[in-house]
């Protein structure tokens, strides 16, 4: 190998460079869990209204998969440029196509039926993938500015 060049160092560049939680829950991890995410997520920058509103729809995520989705979920929260992302899984049975495309304000006297409605109205977007083994919720938080960028009825 006398007259081979030498090699160019390797560089390996981690898939998620921000990777600020990644953890399983159940019931008895969500309270602090919830505190986690808090922690993290003003650590990455959120603050104020833009902070509290992230981390209630972070809390209807993972409340959702332990009441709906088999009673346990995985999180994972990363910082982007720009901004705040944080996932949420469960291995339910998913969720009604009926459900996902009723993007309607729950009746104020309906006792459940808010979390993926609050989590859509709280952050800044939301994608869902779901079906018989399970459901990943994805919502985001810009960090760069005061304004949501999402959809968000009034009302």
């Amino acid at each position: 190998m006398t007259n081979a060049a030498p090699r160019a160092p390797r560089t390996v560049v981690p898939i998620e460079p921000s990777l600020l939680i990644s953890e399983a829950f159940d019931q008895a991890q969500v309270t602090a869990l919830r505190h986690s995410v808090t922690s993290r997520a003003h650590a990455a920058g959120l603050d104020g209204q833009r902070l509290d509103d992230f981390v209630l729809a972070v809390n209807e995520l993972i409340t959702n998969a332990v009441r709906h989705g088999g009673g346990q979920g995985s999180l994972r929260l990363w910082r982007r440029p720009g901004e705040l992302v944080c996932e949420v899984t469960d291995y339910g049975n998913g969720i009604s196509s009926r459900r996902l495309d009723d993007r309607s304000r729950p009746a104020p006297d309906t006792a459940g039926g808010w979390g993926l409605w609050l989590a859509r109205e709280l952050s800044d977007t939301m994608e869902v993938e779901t079906g018989e083994a399970g459901t990943a919720v994805r919502i985001s938080a810009g960090l760069t500015s005061t304004e949501r960028v999402g959809r968000h009825r009034a009302g």
